[in-house]
């Protein structure tokens, strides 16, 4: 027997592996049976393109098979390529040579070196010590006579030597398992963790395991032992295979067994990629909005494989967080299997493939637009994450801008910034919209007045993170973003009579602001008012009254107070009667009134009820 002793303490290295890079123990395998995977495809390489091969007779497949009896072992075989000792050497002896010392000195902080380093010091492999005491790797290499056993218990040492393998070329693995291993060592955790990990790995997965039923009744009944064979996996990983081939209910199926959702997709997106980077894509919309969306521990939908091996499924980096609705999978040739979801959160392979990735859902979903009433179904799902992307993602913003709708004064349904622009007057001079959290609120809003009357449209935003989003949305094929709820937008409705009308009201917007004091930022006249008396918008470096409810609703109260500009109507018959009047308190009522009546029409709270009553109460007396 050949023994060889470890050149430094594996222990250090397996505490590594099991504290650092791997979340769970079952992870072993997936290792192993990717090892398999991997062994088989470069047999079917060489029975292609080596004359060698070309004649061979070969089943290709990964058998896993069970101890019935006292549940000691795990066995794992493939008929591959197989090892012979030179093989060996390299494969499971590198952390031997290398040493945990040399691999955690050559630990560089550079996420892509790292995770490709991890895979060529062999740490995937030794995740077996996390289930087995011992392990015996038993292996012969196509086209040779010799076949090698490799045992350690990942601790002491490890010995290599020759020995018998009955069933040709291929490797099989031995895990003599400990008390961590004997979870796994069932038909059923075993099956779960084969659909979890590799459900999609080319080749047949088969599951030996025994069985017993019974025959007989009373003293007669005898139990009968059985050995099954069960193939686990599907063997097909449907993203590979050529859309062209693929029929619409595989898609559905594939769909609703990756996502748990009863009905089928709105949408489906299938991209293979070849050249610099080669990867293959299947994303998917669902209906309905998973439940989980606006949860800041929402589930991410998109499971990444490396070769058809499943990786991870709880990655959000994997797409952008406002594409958190997308369900699907992304399979890279191109990264290393033995690499942690820290360090793919980083990796450059990954980020390449998310970037295109992203912009191929974007496009696909601007031709899904042109399809109005399903692309409405849509919206009424997903308006809100597309909207934190315009906001997010700087680089797509063009792309999100054409896809987002909004509700508008002068159509039905929605309507896109594109729409808008082809509806515009001549003269008009920006997108106009106007945002709060009640449609109906602001649908009835006196700040759309002369916009009404001009036949200028309006974008009405409802949702609360429009008062973040709208700001940000702009400028859209060269048309600027203006709030109507903001001081500047009425400048562009501003005519000469209107210029005329307010250098008139001057005295009276004096005694107005004299009367309301250090609750308004200023008292102007407006020219967006036709039949309100009043109303108040906010400064146009100021948040809107909205937005300084959000601020608070999200923890910060320290905001200092920020006054509102309040407009009055040069034309309305309450402000031309006070404007001839000398008395006194019936002007600093009226200018409260004004003031309190334009904040409750704008849906927000007044800070003192009972004085407004008061005030209404003295008038109605004057009135009578």
């Amino acid at each position: 027997m050949s023994n060889r002793k470890f050149k430094t303490e594996v222990n250090q290295l397996l505490d590594l592996l099991i504290h650092s890079l791997y979340s769970h123990s079952e992870i072993f395998l997936r290792e192993l049976i990717s090892n398999s995977s991997d062994a088989l495809d470069k047999l079917k390489y060489l029975t292609l393109t080596d004359d060698k091969f070309k004649n061979l007779e070969w089943d290709p497949r990964i058998d896993i098979v069970l101890d019935g009896d006292d549940k000691k072992t795990i066995i794992i075989k493939d008929n591959g390529i197989g090892m012979n000792d030179a093989d060996l050497a390299d494969s499971l002896g590198t952390i031997a040579r290398s040493g945990t010392k040399n691999f955690l000195s050559q630990l560089s902080g550079d996420d892509r070196k790292d995770s490709n380093l991890i895979g060529q010091f062999g740490v995937g492999f030794y995740s077996i010590f996390m289930v087995a005491d011992h392990v015996d790797v038993i292996t012969r290499k196509a086209g040779e006579d010799k076949a090698w056993k490799w045992s350690s218990n990942g601790r002491e040492g490890y010995s290599l030597d020759e020995a018998e393998r009955e069933e040709g070329q291929g490797t099989t693995v031995i895990l003599h398992i400990n008390d961590a291993g004997k979870e796994y060592a069932n038909k059923y955790d075993l099956e779960q963790i084969i659909k979890k990990y590799s459900n999609h790995i080319a080749f047949p997965i088969h599951l030996h395991y025994s069985s017993s039923r019974y025959e007989g009744e009373g003293d007669d009944k005898k139990e009968i032992k059985e050995d099954k064979i069960e193939q686990i996996n599907s063997a097909s990983a449907l993203w590979k295979r050529s859309a062209r081939e693929i029929k619409e209910d595989e898609y559905n199926e594939f769909y609703k067994s990756i996502s748990n959702d009863m009905d089928d997709p709105m949408l489906k997106i299938h991209t293979k990629a070849e050249g610099t980077l080669e990867y293959s894509t299947l994303f998917y919309v669902p209906k309905k909005a998973p439940f989980d969306m606006f949860q800041a521990d929402y589930k991410p939908g998109v499971k990444l494989y490396v070769r058809r091996v499943f990786i991870t499924d709880d990655d959000k980096e994997l797409l952008p967080t406002y594409l958190r609705f997308i369900r699907g999978v992304i399979d890279s040739e191109d990264l290393p299997l033995n690499v942690s979801r820290e360090i793919l959160q980083k990796n450059k392979v990954l980020a390449s493939i998310k970037n295109a990735s992203v912009k191929k859902i974007l496009g696909e979903l601007k031709n899904f637009s042109k399809k109005e009433e399903e692309y409405n179904a849509f919206i009424d799902q997903y308006n809100r994450p597309l909207k934190e992307g315009v906001y997010s993602d700087y680089g797509n913003k063009e792309e999100l801008q054409e896809l987002v709708r909004f509700k508008s004064t002068s159509v039905e349904g929605w309507t896109s910034l594109s729409a808008y622009v082809d509806r515009m007057t001549e003269d008009q001079k920006g997108i106009y919209y106007i945002t709060g959290d009640n449609e109906s609120t602001l649908r009835n809003s006196p700040l759309l007045e002369a916009y009404k009357k001009k036949g200028i449209e309006v974008l009405v935003m409802d949702d609360e993170i429009d008062e973040i989003v709208a700001p940000m949305m702009g400028p859209y094929k060269e048309k600027e973003m203006k709030a109507v709820n903001k001081s500047g937008s009425s400048e562009d409705l501003k005519t000469e009579e209107d210029k005329e009308k307010e250098k008139t009201i001057e005295p009276l917007l004096k005694k107005i602001k004299e009367a309301l004091g250090e609750s308004v930022k200023d008292v102007v006249a407006s020219s967006r008012l036709h039949e309100s008396p009043s109303c108040i918008v906010a400064d146009e470096n100021d948040p809107t009254a909205q937005m300084q409810q959000m601020l608070k609703a999200m923890g910060q109260t320290d905001l200092p107070e920020i006054k509102p500009i309040m407009e009055v109507n040069p034309d309305h018959a309450i402000v031309s009667r006070l404007q001839g009047s000398d008395d006194q308190s019936l002007i600093e009522d009226i200018s409260w009134l004004l003031l309190d009546e334009a904040i409750l029409v704008e849906g927000a709270p007044l800070k003192n009820p009972h004085e407004f009553s008061q005030r209404l109460n003295r008038v109605m007396e004057k009135a009578l």
